[in-house]
Order: C-alpha cells, then structure tokens, then sequence
C-alpha cells in the first residue's frame, strides 16, 4: 500500500465511516437509536398527572386556558429533552425558579414551553431587551378618562394568578433592572406602585386565619399564587456577548445547562428533514456543525455554527440534492464574510476533513423560470427552477398581491449572478427568514423588491437606527382624541399580521440587544407585546381556536391574533468588518455584528459586488445613451480599485458603488461632453480625501488613462439668465418654478463667480435628474449662499433644517407636544417640505449622529418613511389610496444637504461615509484667486485692488497649508469677506489692524501665530509694522551739470571722412531642434515689505545649484529671464509670477579639449510674434541658440559658414598672454527681432534677422572696440585703438536681400568746451552704457534745468554719474554734452570687493557686465557698485556700521538732482569658483531694467530682488503701504454720548486711576500664575520664564512688557537659566546636549505641536458623552412624553459616559514602527543634503509627538544599514522619556551611519516589520520605512518593493525615499502603490511627509 496514506491516517477514518454507513444501512435508520426517559399521561379519578421518569406532576385546570402554550411538543421527543424535562418538574414540585443556561438558539425556549405545554401552565412571556425596565416588568401607569391608573405588567400578573413567567435573554437587561425581582424570587413579596403588597401563600395564608379576608384587602395585601414559577433563560456570558448576572439574583435560579443535542439525537432528526439525502452526507454535515461548536473552535475565535438551522438547510438539499454542500454551508455559516484569513482556513480545513469541499467544481447554476399560484392551497405558490437543466418545481409562501414572472420588470436588469442569487433566496424562502448581506451601493434594496414582486409580496421596510428601541421596533404610545393612552402596533406587527414581506434595513446598525425581541417572532412566529397582545404562529392560532371552540372575535377580545401565514422577514446588512472589535460608539468604523445569536435567526445570502461584465450590461440597460467608452473606463476603474487588497483603495471602491456609478452614467448619458474624472473626483469627494488617498486616486485615474479636461472648463464664461421663465446657467437651462408660497423662497445677497456658477451648473443638471444634492465643503466657503442663490433662480421654495448633536429620528420628523393633556404633533420641516413639494435644505448634516440622518436613506431611496405618529410616507400615489394614514410625497420634493468635509478639525459625524452615495456629491472650495478677486471686489469697491490681491493670496497660502496639515484652521472666503466689508466701511482702519479680527483667535498658539505672520508677510500685509518703520536709502546732492564738450558727425565732402560699408546676406543654418524637458518650480515670492518700507518689493530665491554662477539676466514686459553658466541653464518667470520655469543646456554646449573652460552667456529675449522665446550666446565659442521656453525646443543657429573652427590654441583663453577677443551680443532691439553680433578687434558686424531667418554681415574699415545701438539705423561705434574714435554707423531702415544697402560711417570729433579747464583728459570718453531711446522732454528739461526739446541720449561712463548728449545721433550740427561729474574717476577705485583676498587680487581683465541701466521715465541712471566704490562715510553717519551687502545700487536721479545708494543684502550662498565670478561683475550682482519702471538685481547666490527706484512710485507706494497699516496714532481713545437734554455735555473724565495699578488678574504671589508680574507663569510680564499650569492665560499687552524695569527683567532671566539648568541636572545632561537636541527639536517643533492638538482632539471626541436613557433627572426625553403625562419616573435623559457594552473587547493601542535609514549613504550624503539630520529630525518628531501616548500608540524604532535590518533605537516597553534619552537615540543612529557597512536592507527590514508586527495584538499596524533606498543600484526591482509593501492587508506600511540621485526617486513613487510611498526631493519635507502619513491614516479613525 501506499505509505503516505497510511501514515496520514486518513484510510482509516474513510474506513470506519464506511462502515458506519454500510451499517446504517443494514439495520436501518432505527437500528442504532435508543430511548429510556418515557413521557406518559395518566388519567385518574382524582384529575390527570403527567410522569415522566418516574416523577408524577398533578395537573391542574388553566382559568385562561388560550394562555397554555399549544403545539410545542413533537411526536418524538429525544430522550436528552426527556430528562431536561425531568429536572425542571422535580424543581417545580420543589417550588424553585429555574435558570436554562446554553448557547444561543430556539432549544431552550422550546424546551421550557414543552414542559409548559406538558403541564397545562399559562405563560407570561417576556423578552428582555437593553431598554426593559421595571415598569414593563411590575406596573405600568395607563390613562383612562383622565385618571391615571396601573395596570399589572407581567411578573405581577404571573404571581397573583398563578402563571409561570418566563423571562428570556437575561443577559440582554442592563444591569440595575433585573434586582427588582429579586424578592419576588426569594419570598415571593413585592411592594408595588399602587400600594399593594404582594405577599407569600404562606403567610397570607396563615393571617387569613386571624383576620377576614376584607381586612387585608383593605391592608392592600395580594396572595402571591402558589403556583408562580420563574423560569429564565439566558446565555452564558463570558462566553457570549451581554451583561454577567448580578450574584444575588444568580443565586435564587436553579440552573441547566441546555446544550445542543447529542449527535446521534441530532442525526435522528435530520433523517427525517431529508429522507432523499444520502445519510452519509447528513453525517457529515452534522459532523461539520458539531466541530464548529467545539471549544477548541472558540477558542480561534470562530462563532457557534447555528445547530438549529441545520435541519432547515437539510429541508432545502432535500428538494435540490444536487446543490453542493459548501454552498449550504455558506448560506447557514457565510464564513467568507465574517471571518479573517485564519478563520477561513480553519473552517475549510474542517470541511476537507469532512468531505464537503464540493464547492471547487462550479455547482450548477440555477434560475427560477415560473412563479405561479399553487393549486388547492392558499397562500402557496410554485417556483419552477432549472437546475442543470431538469427543471424542479417547489411550494414556497408568496403573497397577498399574486406572483408575477420572472425578467418583466424593465427596471430591473437581470444579470447571471443575480438571477442566480434570486434563486438562491428562493430555496431559503421555502424554509426560513434570510438576510442579504452587501456593500452599501451593490443592489441589496432592488434586489429585495425584484424577490418580493415575484412573489407577490407587499413589501413593510423598516430602517433600522442605533439607538432605536425595542418599543420603536414593536409598538408605541399614542393619546386618543379623549387623552385616553394607547398602544399603536409598528409597521413590523402590522406587516406580520397581515402577511407581508417585512424589510429589516441595516440590521447591521441596530444594537444587539434590541434585536434580541424578534429572536422568537424569527424562530417561533410568536411575539407578546407591550400591552399584552399575543401573536401567535398560525397553526397554533388555528389549533388553539380549534380546541376552545372559540371564534376570531372572541380571541381578538383576549388580544390574540395570529401571525399571517405568508410574513417573512429579510434582512439587509452590510458585511461586517473583519476582525473589528464590535465597539459601541456609532464610530465610522464597522463592527463585527455577525455574531452566534444573529446566525440563528436567518440564513444568509451575500450579495457579491457585479463582474464587470455584469455591471457593463446593467450601466447600459439603466442609461442606455452612455458613451460606450466613458462606461468601459468607469469600469476599468472601479474594478481596479476593488482588487486591490490596500484599504485605501477599497475605501475609494466603497464611494464608487454601484450605485454611484449609475448616477454617473445617467448624467454622462444626458451630457455626454463630461469628462469622467470630474464624475469621479465628485463621486469620491475627493477634495477632502486625506492627502494619501487622494494621491492614490489621482494614481489610479492616470493608470486607466482617464485624464482631467479643464482647460476648456475653466475658461469659457459662465453666466446665469432668467429669460421667458427659463433659467440658463452656463449651458444648463431649466424652466422656473411657480411656487404657492412666496414668501419661503430665499433671496440672498450673492454676488456671481465663476467658480460657484460652475457649482450651481452642476447642481443644476443633478437637479434635472432628479438627485437630491449633497454639498461638501469647508466652513464658510458660501454652502448656504450658493444653496440659497440657486433655489432663489429657481424659484422654489425652501424649508431648513438645522441638526446638532441632540439631533434625534423623532425630531427630524415631528414635534410632539402636549394640548389639554392630549398628544398632538408638529410637522417638522421635513414633513412640510415632503407634502408641500417643497425643497428641504439641511444643514450641518455632519453635526448630527449618523444613525439619526440614516432614516434620510429610506426616503431618499424608497420614498417611504414613517412618522413617529404612526403615519407614513409615500411616494406612489396608487399605494396610498389603498392605505390609511398616508403623506403623498409631492413630486417637486427634493433635498439638498450641507455637510462640512469630514475628519480634522471638524470632527463631526462622516456623513459623506454613512450616506454620501444616496446623494449626487458636490465639493464646494473657495473660490479660486480670480474668482474670489472678483467677489471681494464687488463686497469692497472701494477698497484698493492690491490691498485685495494681496488678501487672496496670503489666504490662498494659508489655505494650502490647511490643506497639507501644516496648520489646523481652514481659513475660508467667509473670513476674507468679513475683512473687506471692514476696510470698505471704515477705509482708515490699515489692512494689517483688520486682518487681526480672523487671526487673534491664533493669538495665543505661538507656532501657528509664527506660521501666519510668516504666510502674511510673505504676500506682503505689514502685520506688526509701525507707521515709523520706514528705511529708504539717504540721498546726496549731484554735482551741478556742466556742459563738458562737443560732439561733432563729420558730414564732409571728404572720402576718408565717409567711408562706405559694404554688406552680404546670407540664410542661418538651423540645426535642430532638439526638446529638453522645462521644469516647472514654484516661486516662493516674499514681498519685502512686511515689517518696513523700503526700496525693495519683492524677492525669491531660482532654485539653483550653489556652484552655479549667474551671467545675464533680461527682461521683456513682465517677463525676468536669467541665465547662468555653470551648467549653463536658462530660468524664465514672470514679475508676479507663482512658477520658475527652468531649462537645463550643459549637453547642448560643445566641450573643449582642455575640459577647462568657462562659457560665458547672455540672453535676448525676442518680442512679437516670437514671444516665450529668446536667443542665448555664449561668448567664447560664438554659439547662438533659439530656446522656446514653452516647448522646450532648442535650435543652434550657425551664423557665418566660417565661424565654426575651434580655437587653434588649447591653451586655456584666460591664462594666454595675449588677450583673444571675443564674441559680443547687442540685444537692445531684442524685441524687434534683430539682433547684432561683433567680435572685438574684428572687422565684421553681423546682424541677424531671426523672423527671416538670415544674416547681414557688414564689413567695416576699422577694429571695434564696442557697438553702441543708439537707435534702430544709427550705432555709435568705438575703434579698438589707443584713443577709442567713435564712429556713428548709419543703415538704411530695412535691409532687403536683393538691394544690399550700403551703411556709411561718420567719424565723430569730440571737442571740450574750454581748453582752459584742463578737459582734455576727458575728450575721449568710454561710453558704459548709452540709451537706445531719448529722455521724454519733460525729463530733459528737469535735468538740465532749463526748457528744452531736442533729441537726446543718456550715456554713462567710469568718470561722471550720467551724460547727457543733447542732439545725438539724429542732428548733425555740434551735439552738446552735458555731465554730471564724479569727484573720483571710478576707474581708478580700488575694487576690494566682500571677497577680494578669495579672488586672486591682482586682476587685470574687466569684468564683462558694466552694471549699468537708465530708467528714461524715472530719469534715473542706475548702477550696481561694489562697496568699496561708495562713499560709505557720506551716506552712514559716524557711529554706524554700514551692513553687509553684495553690492549697492547707485540711483542717480536728474530730476530732483540726487543721488542715493541703496545696500543690496548679501547673497546667502556664493559659488566657489571666485575668479570665475569676478570675470562676470565687479559686484556680487547683476542689474537689468523692469519695464514697469524700477530694477531687478540678481545677486550670485540666485536672490531675485525688484527695486522700485522712481520716486513718484516711491512715494505713491509708501501712501498705499501706510494705508495698509493704518493710522494708529497715540492718542486715548475717549468715549462721548451725545444727549438732546439741554443741558451742557460736561466736558470728558479721565476716570480714576488705581495707584497700585494692581493687575486684575495675578497678584505677585503665586507661580504658574497667569497675566500677573513677578511670579512664573505665561503671559505675564517680569516673570522670569513660562510656567505653564495648565490654566487660562490672560496677555499683558506688549507696552506693559516693555514697561518692565530692566532689573526685575535681568532677574527673571537669571531665575530662568537657573531652573534650565536644574533641569539639566535632573536628567544628568550637559549644556552642550541640551543646545544639540534643541537643533533636532525646535525643527521639529511645529509638526509636533499640531499632531499633539490632532491626538488631544481625536481623544477629546472618543470621551464625548451619549444620551443615557431612562433616566429619573435630565431633560425630558420626547419619545418618553407619554409615559411623561401618566406619571412615570425615568422619562429623562441626560448625557454621561457610556460604558462600554458587555463583551467588547478592550481597545488595543495602534502599533507603529519606524525604520530608519541608518545606511552609510545617509552619512555620506548629509553634507549634501542634511538628509541623516532630517531623519534624526523625523525619528525626534515621533518621539516628541507619542510622548505621555503611549496607551494609544506603541511604538518602536529600528534601524537598517548595511550591518543589518534590526538595529534596535527604541524598543516598544522602553520608549524615551526625556530629552537627554531621546538625544541618546538621535546620537546612536548618527554613531551608526558613520561606522557601518555599506549596502542596504531597506526591504529584508521592511518585510520582517510587517511580518513581525502582524503577529502582534493591536488595533491597527503601521510601518513607516525612511531610506534613501537607491534601489536600483542594488539591483532590487521596485515591484518586488511594492509588493513587500502591500504583503500583509493588515500592516499599513509607507515608505518615505529621500530624493536621490536625478529622478530615480520619482521613477521609483511610478511604480510603488500610490499613497503608500513619498518622495522628499528636500529633505526638509521628511517631518512633514510623516505628519501627513500620521493624520491621515492613524488618527482618521483614533
């Protein structure tokens, strides 16, 4: 034989259960079943006794005989109920109550009912449920007449006549109500309400021998029967869920422990529920169930198997043997649900070992084919099903409607899967109620109403809500007309009564406890009611009446009706969330409800979410116009996001249900031009998705190639128009409304923007679908103004609805109130709204406790709902005729519902979750700057645009900084607009006092105060600014201008003097283009005024490289181009732009030999038609490139074929002996498009048209030094001699290609004005710089002092401030030229620049850039000199030290003849390369004109700076920037009430003035105090430090702190360093620690405050307080008002702790580990990039953020370098707990990553963290991995990362690279699991990365 099989044993236990069933067979089922207990009824002469055993019981005759139970007892009882019968009549005779204790189902009720039956008891039957309390069970106090009087509620019933009171569920009672009993139980005494004694038989017995029985009636003295037994039943509890038994009551009970039956016993009973089933299969069912009942089952946590459903099952699979057993199983046990991984398995293992794995081979689909009326049996019809092709036909209930057949509903679309599924429910129906369980959104409802309408049935749905009570579940009270109380059947008793299809929504929410009165509605088809009424199961209503001969009539006086014989009931759930603990908040996360109890009561059914193909074919048969291709994607995309196994993306498969989706589509159908991604972004909600799960969205979207289209969007207008009685916004229109109520439509102040019009357009076309809205936003983004403008177009009228946490069911649908002592209701809103066609706006929907807005479903969905008085809701007028008590719901009713967005900081209830996809989702954002610009407009017209600009862009910043967590608040346009109306109203008032009415609320938070005060600075709104504040540079008189010499353009005759300049034109050779990729940065601009005025606006930082060297920079219009050399790179942005674009061209430019070479590059940029693009130069090898900024195309322009060679030479140029020339760009006509290229000491011009694409060489008589353009055909021209001749080249206007113009060449003759100054020297001038256009006349005239119009050009050289040529270059006679001279030539400075000694003194060679720019409009010349060329002691007095600068800028004005240096700041960072840099310019910077008048400086270290230099600019900014502070000025504030008496106004007091001028808070005597002086505590003044004792701090204001006298002030500094070091020395740290933690600390310091504020937050709102109950003070509960009238005590409730229900297990902490990367890299690479400083900075932040946590969160932090991937930091049970052991950490991973191996084992960490933690106990794992994983050099693949990351569901694990080397780093986050892994380009966004991981997973669900 084959020896596996014999070691694995398994032959053996084949065989012997062969033999088992061989002998079953032989001898029958009967033959190995034995009995012995006999149940026997003896009839005698002195009554009938019944035995059983050989225990005798007389029996006695019920006065109520209807009350005896009937047809409880089988035919055959097996032998183990036998004895359990036994032992309750041996404690019966013995007069004990008795306890049956056992696991959850019908036996032990049974059982107890048997022997009642048996012995001919009545019954008092009561379920207990949590709301029980002891009026139901003692007295209850009815109204009759007017009189309150009691009436006997059950136990006091049982005990005076006699009964046996059975009480089931006794675990389901709270604690305290039970007790009441516990007399009754002892001694059979009871003290009740009404002042009657019940007292034992006994004693009563014994006094009626002495006194009449008169007497004790009026003692008010009641004999307790001596027939009263107790018989509870309950359930063992700390095994099952409930409370445990109070001790003393246990000990008055008998107990019996009840067990299923025994095996065999079991085994009998199920042969006769399947005699076609092979007996072998029963065993092994039964086999499987009694296995799941095990303790070793229990013990890994599965739920009890429901013993007593299996005989149901076996009554199915005996009409269709053929279906397979793991499919029965599933639907008695849906473990696949229910169960985790491990739990699954174990139940497979368990059904493999018992053969029932049949599952594997597909069972053979099965679909109903016929429905129709069974023949001769009322209330029965037959389903035929096709079964694997034989059709079976079956007898199932159906209703009172008659059946209808299959697929004839056209709004129903069947699919396979559902057909399949109807079925299914089919077989269960034969037998037993059932429960659909499905994800929200997948079908569950329309499914039930397909079942139903098939069958016939009319459908009763009842949505169930948490805190709803048994009471709401069964009957209510209500007042008749005469204010008599009465007890008003629920829809459920009404649905059982009359044989309906009872629709249990949501069983899922309700509680346990609740649920538990239907137990024996569900097993039994009984049910006792509050007021006494008996519903019976319908044979036994039919036997009863039978046996008593009575009549319907007679037993509906005696309130016994029975139950129809078609009701069922079917359930709707959602799955229950694996492995959650069953907690007790209605907290978002979903609870384990699926427990043994529930398992008893119905058979289940999953819906499973559609196949794609599935789903196809339902989106097309619902919405058949759908653009096929949008449908395919949607699919595509919810289908991914449903495979995934990361909660994430099932979190955003949730909001894409089904249903979504065909909202969706029915829109695309009716506007096919959407785009998909904005269906999707707004069925997601995803503008409020935590930043994680809005990443992986965006992910996925890109992945299914669904791209966003708004360009178009964005740009076309919106508009809105009410023409003809049509409203059209956008391109939506709808006619308008004509309501009967005018007065209820709103009208609104709202002032149009395009942002809210495209709201309002989409709100609009979910309207006309038919959608109710849901609007999703921040607070005070304008919800309720867009809600109210769109209702107010539409013309229709509104009812509002606020809700708030006390918010309960009952008054969201009516009021209740009391008139002449009868109930009467008001109609709520709602209930208005709905009858009246009107439309319902709810507001703060999130406010209000989700399992209250849940009943909003029913009426959103089914448009059913019943009220509170017993009316109901319906839509279908047809219905409604045929039903009493009904609300037509009008047809124009729809509801739209505002929430704000959920999570921090609203904390309210997520109401998007519970409901979102019942409603069409809108998100509402501000507005975004254009249109909120518009807006405030409108609020301020008066108020200046830049103060308004200015406010919407700081607001924007703020706004992003919400958004990414950095601060808390989400500021909102509501905040900018209250501003506005301020500044409007009261204009005196500065920006920077107003804007401290939104942002002294953060007053008191230093970190966040920093953060705004930085954010508002940063967009330039003076907050903190004095008036005074003002630090414009000081100004020196000019020296007067002289006319200094002549210049003459010689006109002669004479050849040499005109000389002819030939020229050639020939085509450019273009090669190219090649595309570089432009890289768009964000441009952190800050305006530089925010705390003082001076010349400089603006500055911002190009993100650039600090050995790379700026060598040009250009501007065109608002335009800024800089480019730079080492690499050589290209930046462009724009004055008031928000991005940088960058172009990188070190692969363009050619290399030469040596390696060492310095290029050199300036930039043009062209004008139109060319705009965005420009020309660079690079001036040693003469490359001409044309860069289009907006593609990216390069193309080399090769200007003359022989320009090409290289230098002959590979000597470097610069150390060469002789100087080489070089190559030179005149860029000044850039913007014409031309532009004019030299070489110095050549003889060539070349002039280069770009829009023609050709060059003109101009060949010249002479060497030129350097090209002035003066003007577009005349260049002044210098010669390269000793004595710099200037020429002036004159052109014709247009040089054609056939007519080659000639140019001709004037000499031009300087002549000095009076040889008798000494002049000469200054003949010769070296123009700098000469304008290429004339001063305006104006300018002229003021600068030189005299009224004057000429042509003109300013030209400036190293000997005089500025020159001006009067004349030049159009006039031809003498030109005049005017100087403004320095004293000192600046050429003969000495330039010892900030860096001298590190550039190589000595230098000879210019530097390339002169500085130098005229500001023509300003008439200003400004220059950019290094300081040495400043006269510093003129412009800083004495005793101050000039700054530190990079330079300064000379501002020479001719119109107020000033001149003034303004200090550049140094740059922060200079490239190395020093003797480079010098070459570039003699200072640290270089200058270029704005067009808007003023300059810009670009200093070395890449700071842009924009001055503003014109001092009528100047002076108009200073007005605007004082208005912007407002004028404080010192004067008190006096208060005057001007009165009409007549008499004198008595002039102002000054009040009196307290000598002590004690503080009204404080007191100089306590530490910790608050606003005091002298004493330690915050906010105070002279104290000596910040002692914070946890109270309200009250702020001194700042001059009060200023007013401190500088010795308290030194002592309270001494008193502070003294405890700082006492400190220190408790936990035994050096000064030096102290100062290196700080540095970790303080950048840290901000992230760790605002996670702090989230976790106190988060832990603040799981403490907040439930409504408690059935309280005796409080406030008085509405749904208690009656009992309220009848005199009842507990009608109150009040809120308070609700203790944690029974059974629930503790909540464990959350889990989290952190790897760090302690890899030599980090080292290596600190100095790079500070990334090892930025993880010490992330590990210190994690460390500081969970200390004094630790009961929440456990964490620990591991290392991995090379050495390994567990090197320990911090273990779980030892975290640190002060700085000196956190500094230990941080310096043990610095010591690590200095001395370890190199490699990397980010992912063998990753994977054994996530294996390890999984292991662990915890409420939810995380992992965070940091590492700068260069992945790829180690060869690992990043799918095989991905996968690690995502290896284990229940371990969250993000990794966080650190940018490396090019864009590795992003390449990596392509093809990692979006959301679950960052790249931090700066290491600077580490802490924040880890914040955001922190807050949008951890504590979204704390």
């Amino acid at each position: 034989m084959h020896p596996r099989i014999l070691c694995s044993g398994t032959a053996a236990a084949v065989a012997s259960r062969r033999i088992r069933t061989i002998l079953g067979a032989v001898l029958g089922r009967e033959g190995w079943m034995w009995r012995s207990h006999e149940v026997k009824f003896l009839n005698t002469s002195s009554g009938d006794t019944v035995m059983i055993g050989d225990i005798s019981y007389k029996l006695k005759t019920p006065r109520n005989p209807e009350l005896v139970p009937v047809k409880h007892i089988s035919e055959s009882l097996p032998q183990v109920v036998a004895q359990h019968l036994r032992w309750i009549m041996q404690k019966d005779l013995l007069g004990q109550d008795v306890f049956l204790i056992g696991p959850p189902g019908p036996l032990r009720r049974t059982i107890a009912m048997q022997y009642l039956e048996l012995t001919k008891r009545e019954v008092e039957y009561v379920a207990l449920s949590r709301d029980t309390t002891e009026t139901d069970l003692k007295q209850r106090r009815e109204i009759r007449a007017g009189t309150a009087f009691y009436v006997d509620q059950c136990a006091v019933r049982a005990a005076t006549q006699g009964r046996v009171l059975v009480l089931e569920g006794l675990e389901k009672a709270e604690r305290n109500v039970l007790p009441v009993l516990n007399n009754l139980l002892e001694n059979r005494e009871m003290q009740l309400e009404d002042g009657r004694f019940l007292m034992a038989s006994e004693r009563y017995d014994k006094l009626l021998k002495e006194h009449t029985k008169e007497e004790l009636d009026s003692w008010k003295i009641v004999r307790v029967s001596e027939d009263f037994r107790v018989i509870a039943l309950g359930l063992p509890v700390p095994k099952y869920k409930g409370n445990p038994l109070d001790p003393p009551l246990r000990s008055r009970f008998q107990a019996r422990d009840i067990y299923y039956l025994p095996f065999k016993d079991q085994l009998e009973l199920l042969y006769t529920a399947g005699p076609n089933i092979p007996a072998e299969r029963v065993s092994q069912l039964l086999s499987l169930a009694t296995t799941l009942c095990s303790q070793e089952s229990s013990n890994l946590g599965l739920p009890d198997f429901p013993m007593d459903n299996l005989f149901h099952g076996l009554n199915v699979l005996n009409v269709f043997p053929t279906m397979s057993s793991q499919q029965l199983v599933q639907s008695l046990y849906p473990y696949n649900i229910m169960l985790g991984k491990d739990g699954c398995s174990a139940v497979e293992s368990v059904l493999s070992r018992f053969e029932l794995m049949d599952g594997g081979h597909k069972s053979p689909g099965s679909t109903v084919v016929s429905v129709s009326k069974t023949a001769g049996f009322e209330g029965y019809a037959d389903v035929t099903m096709r079964v694997a092709d034989e059709d079976v036909t079956f007898q199932v209930p159906m209703g009172t409607k008659g059946p209808r057949p299959p697929n004839c509903n056209p709004a129903f679309i069947s699919t396979p899967s559902h057909s399949q599924l109807i079925a299914d429910m089919m077989k269960s129906h034969m037998v037993k109620d059932m429960c659909l369980i499905g994800a929200k959104g997948c079908g569950k409802s329309v499914i039930a109403r397909e079942f139903a309408e098939l069958l016939g049935y009319s459908v009763e749905p009842v949505m169930l809500y948490q805190d709803m009570t048994a009471r709401d579940l069964l009957q209510q009270r209500f007042t008749l007309p005469n204010g008599d109380t009465a007890w008003r059947p629920s829809p459920l008793v009404t649905a059982a009564m009359e044989g309906k299809l009872l629709l249990l929504d949501g069983i899922h929410r309700i509680n346990l406890g609740t649920l538990a009165v239907l137990s024996r509605l569900l097993h039994d088809r009984e049910l006792d009611l509050y007021d006494g009424t008996r519903l019976l199961r319908w044979d036994r209503y039919q036997g009863l009446k039978e046996e008593m001969q009575f009549t319907d009539q007679q037993l509906q006086e005696r309130s016994i009706f029975a139950i129809h014989p078609s009701f069922r009931v079917l359930a709707l759930a959602e799955p229950p969330v694996v492995g959650a603990i069953a907690n007790t908040g209605g907290k978002s996360k979903g609870q384990q409800w699926l427990g043994p109890e529930l398992l008893t009561m119905f058979l289940y059914h999953t819906v499973s979410p559609l196949a794609r193909a599935e789903e196809v074919g339902l989106l097309q048969g619902l919405s058949p116009n759908v653009p096929k291709e949008a449908a395919e994607q949607l699919l595509h995309l919810t289908h991914t996001l449903r495979q995934t196994n990361d909660s994430t993306a099932q979190s955003l498969a949730s909001s894409l249900s089904t249903r979504q989706l065909l909202r969706i589509c029915r829109r695309l159908s009716r506007y096919p031009e959407e785009c998909i991604a904005h269906a999707v972004n707004k069925a997601c909600l995803s503008r409020f998705l935590p930043s994680v799960a809005r990443a992986s969205l965006q992910k996925s979207l890109t992945n299914c190639s669904i791209e966003e289209t708004h360009d178009a969007e964005s740009t076309r207008d919106l508009t809105c128009v009410v023409k003809d009685g049509v409203l059209t916004i956008g391109k939506v229109s709808s006619p308008v409304y004509k309501p009967n109520e005018k007065m209820k439509v709103p009208d609104v102040l709202f002032y149009d923007n395009p942002q809210h019009m495209m709201v309002m357009e989409d709100m609009l076309k979910d309207f006309l679908l038919g959608e109710h809205l849901l609007l999703v936003g921040n607070q005070g983004v304008g919800k309720n103004k867009i809600v109210d403008r769109f209702l107010h177009l539409l013309n229709r009228p509104r009812e509002y609805l606020q809700l708030h946490r006390d918010t309960t069911v009952q008054t969201l649908t009516l009021q209740p109130s009391v008139r002449d002592g009868i109930i009467t209701y008001e109609d709520s809103p709602l209930v208005k709204a709905v009858k009246m066609g009107h439309i319902l706006v709810i507001d703060e929907a999130d406010k209000a406790p989700t399992n209250v807005t849940c009943i909003l479903k029913t009426l959103v969905e089914s448009g059913e709902m019943i009220l509170a008085d017993g009316r109901r809701i319906i839509s279908d007028p047809l219905e409604a005729k045929r039903r009493p008590k009904t609300i037509v719901m009008h047809p124009d009713f729809r509801m739209i519902v505002l929430a704000n967005r959920p999570g921090f900081p609203f904390l309210g209830n997520d109401f998007f979750g519970a409901l979102g996809d019942i409603f069409s989702c809108h998100a509402v954002d501000n507005p975004k700057p254009r249109a909120e610009l518009a807006m405030l407009k409108q609020y301020g017209p008066n108020v200046p645009d830049a103060t308004l600009e200015k406010l919407v862009a700081a607001f924007g910043e703020l706004r992003s900084m919400a958004d990414q967590g950095t601060i808390a608040y989400p500021y909102s346009t509501r905040e900018v607009v209250n501003i506005v109306k301020h500044l409007q109203n009261f204009p005196g008032e500065g920006l920077a006092n107003v804007v401290r009415n939104v942002f002294d609320f953060d007053s008191y938070s230093k970190d966040t105060r920093d953060v705004l005060i930085e954010a508002l600075h940063k967009h330039g709104i003076p907050i903190g600014a004095k008036p005074s504040s003002v630090q414009l540079a000081n100004e020196l008189p000019l020296p007067e201008a002289m006319m200094t010499s002549y210049w003459t353009v010689s006109q002669g005759v004479n050849a040499r003097r005109k000389m002819l300049c030939p020229s050639e034109t020939h085509r450019i050779d273009v090669k190219g283009p090649a595309y570089l990729r432009v890289q768009a940065y964000p441009c952190q601009r800050q305006e530089s005024r925010a705390l003082s005025f001076s010349e400089e606006k603006v500055h911002w930082q190009i993100p650039m490289n600090e050995v790379n060297i700026i060598s040009d920079v250009a501007t065109k219009d608002d335009m800024l181009y800089v480019a730079t050399c080492n690499p050589v790179t290209l930046y462009s942005m724009r004055e008031r732009g928000e991005t940088i674009h960058c172009v990188e061209l070190y692969n363009i430019f050619p290399r030469t030999v040596s390696g060492v070479w310095q290029p050199f590059v300036t930039v043009a940029p062209l004008g139109s038609p060319l705009e965005g693009q420009v020309v660079l130069h690079e001036e040693q090898s003469n490359t001409v490139l044309h860069v289009d900024m907006a593609t990216g195309a390069v193309r080399r322009l090769t200007l003359s074929p022989h320009s090409e060679q290289t230098p002959s030479k590979t000597s470097n140029w610069w150390s060469s002996k002789e100087p080489q020339g070089e190559y030179k760009m005149c860029c000044d006509f850039a913007h014409k498009n031309w532009l004019l290229f030299y070489k110095e000491d050549g003889n060539q011009l070349e002039v280069l048209d770009v829009l023609e694409g050709q060059v003109h060489t101009i060949s010249l008589p002479i060497n030129l030094k350097s090209v002035f353009l003066v003007a577009e055909d005349r260049w002044l021209l210098l010669e390269s001699n000793t004595d710099n001749r200037k020429y002036l080249l004159t052109k014709p206007m247009h040089m054609a290609a056939e007519d080659s113009g000639v140019c001709q060449l004037h000499s031009i003759s300087e002549d000095a004005v009076s040889p008798g100054h000494g002049t000469s020297s200054d003949g010769a001038c070296i123009p700098q710089m000469m304008s290429c256009d004339q001063l305006p006349n104006e300018n002229l005239s003021a600068a030189l002092s005299q009224k004057i119009i000429s042509p003109n050009r300013i030209m400036t050289d190293t000997g005089s401030f500025a020159r001006v040529i009067v004349g030049f270059p159009d006039l031809m006679s003498p030109n005049e030229v005017y100087s403004f001279k320095r004293t000192v030539d600046l050429s003969e400075m000495k330039s010892s620049g900030a860096h001298t000694f590190l550039r190589g003194g000595l230098r000879t060679t210019s530097a390339k850039r002169s500085n130098c720019v005229s500001l023509l409009s300003a008439n200003q010349v400004v220059r950019a000199l290094p300081p040495s060329k400043v006269p510093l002691k003129e412009v800083y007095p004495k005793d101050v030290t000039p700054p530190m600068t990079s330079g300064y800028l000379e501002v020479t004005d001719l119109n107020s003849k000033k001149v003034k240096y303004i200090p550049v700041p140094r740059s922060m960072s200079v490239s190395p390369y020093t003797s480079w840099l010098s070459k570039v310019s003699e200072t640290d910077m270089l200058i270029a004109p704005l067009s808007s008048g003023g300059v810009v400086t670009v200093d070395m270290g890449g700071y842009v700076r924009l001055w503003e230099t014109g001092l009528a600019t100047l002076q108009r900014s200073l007005m605007e920037w004082r208005n912007m502070i407002g004028s404080e000025d010192g004067r008190p504030v006096q208060i005057t009430i001007k009165r009409d008496s007549g008499l004198d106004v008595s002039a102002p007091k000054h009040g009196k003035v307290d000598p002590k001028n004690a503080p009204h808070v404080g007191g100089n005597q306590w530490a910790g105090g608050t606003g005091g002086r002298d004493t330690a505590g915050l906010g105070g003044r002279g104290g000596p430090y910040r002692l914070d004792a946890g109270h309200k701090v009250y702020q001194v204001s700042q001059a009060e702190k200023d007013a401190v006298p500088e010795e308290v002030r030194q002592a309270a500094r001494e008193m502070a360093r003294k405890a700082f070091k006492e400190r220190l020395k408790e936990i035994d740290m050096s000064e030096y620690d102290a100062a290196t933690y700080e540095r970790f600390s303080s950048a840290v310091r901000r992230q760790v405050q605002s996670l702090r504020i989230i976790l106190d937050t988060l832990q603040a709102k799981a403490k907040e307080r439930q409504w408690l109950k059935n309280q005796a003070l409080g406030e008085l509960d509405d749904a208690k008002i009656i009992d309220g009238l009848t005199g009842e005590k507990a009608i109150y409730k009040r809120r308070g702790e609700l203790d944690p229900e029974p059974g629930t297990p503790q909540q464990k902490p959350k889990r989290l580990r952190v790897l760090a990367d302690v890899s030599g890299s980090m080292y290596r690479f600190n100095g790079v990039d500070g990334r090892l400083e930025r993880s010490m900075e992330a590990v210190c932040m994690v460390m500081e953020a969970l200390e004094s946590y630790e009961h929440k969160f456990k964490y620990d932090i591991l290392g991995h370098s090379g050495d390994g991937y567990d090197i320990e930091l911090v273990q779980v049970n030892k975290v640190p707990k002060n700085n000196k052991q956190r500094l230990t950490v941080l310096k043990t991973m610095h010591a690590h990553a200095q001395f370890c191996m190199s490699g990397d084992h980010t992912v063998e960490g990753t994977a054994a963290s996530i294996k390890e933690l999984s292991q662990e106990e915890a409420d939810e794992h995380f992992v965070v991995v940091l590492s700068d994983a260069n992945l790829e050099r180690y060869g690992i693949r990043p799918e095989h990362f991905a996968r690690v990351l995502t290896s284990d569901p229940q371990v969250n694990a993000f990794a966080i690279f650190i940018g490396s080397l090019g864009d590795q780093a992003e390449r990596l986050q392509k093809t990692l699991p979006a959301g679950r892994s960052f790249v931090a380009m700066d290491t600077k966004q580490i802490p924040q990365i880890l914040q955001q991981i922190f807050t949008s997973t951890m504590l979204s669900s704390a």
